[in-house]
């Protein structure tokens, strides 16, 4: 997705400068992501859960994601998105972008609204290494076999657990530590790397 979603939520409680300084400051690895996180659902206190629908209506795919899912799908591969953002807009995003597993942050929801708190363990940068190694024991496929694509610095861990690791769109920390970096805002480019 082109959008932080985030900071959607954030534009419905009329704080998205002060939540998108703060995702800023976490994709470059300034701050811990688990506390930068919590600090910014906090700003999302009182949201109503009618805002998932607004929210949804305003994803933006990003160029090419359609067709890179379907060269990997073509190639009888897996394509699994692992999020620090949240299953109440990825639940719906993911599987009509093809995805065939995901895993994200829920938010903690009180009389039809946000309570301003993450429910459960955050998905931080340790998770998605672990999910990426997981899904690939689960599915059969060699770590050399894997490929992951992360732009902030909350993608680190996974890229370096991954048999390549790709920065797209990505902050200057995760360009510097990739594997390889794809230019244009199109995931298109991935496909040509693809087994």
């Amino acid at each position: 997705m082109r959008n932080e979603v985030i900071e959607l939520l954030a534009d419905e409680a009329g704080r998205r400068a002060e939540v998108q300084a703060a995702t800023e400051a976490a994709m470059r690895g300034e701050v811990d992501f688990a506390a930068s996180l919590r600090s910014r659902v906090s700003a999302l206190a009182g949201v109503p859960t009618t805002a998932f629908d607004r929210v949804r209506e305003r994803i933006e795919p990003t160029p090419g994601v359609r067709t890179l899912i379907d060269e990997v799908h073509a190639r009888h591969g897996v394509v699994g998105v692992v999020s620090g953002g949240f299953h109440e807009i990825l639940d719906a995003v993911a599987p009509a972008l093809g995805v065939d597993r995901w895993r994200a942050n829920r938010l903690e929801v009180h009389d039809d609204a946000l309570t301003g708190r993450v429910q459960g363990e955050i998905v931080d940068a340790a998770a998605k290494a672990a999910s990426l190694r997981e899904w690939a024991a689960e599915l059969g496929v060699a770590p050399h076999a894997t490929i992951a694509i992360g732009d902030g610095a909350n993608d680190l861990q996974m890229m370096a657990a991954a048999g390549l690791g790709l920065a797209f769109n990505a902050k200057p920390a995760v360009r510097a530590a990739a594997s390889l970096v794809i230019g244009p805002v199109d995931l298109a480019q991935v496909v040509p790397l693809l087994p």
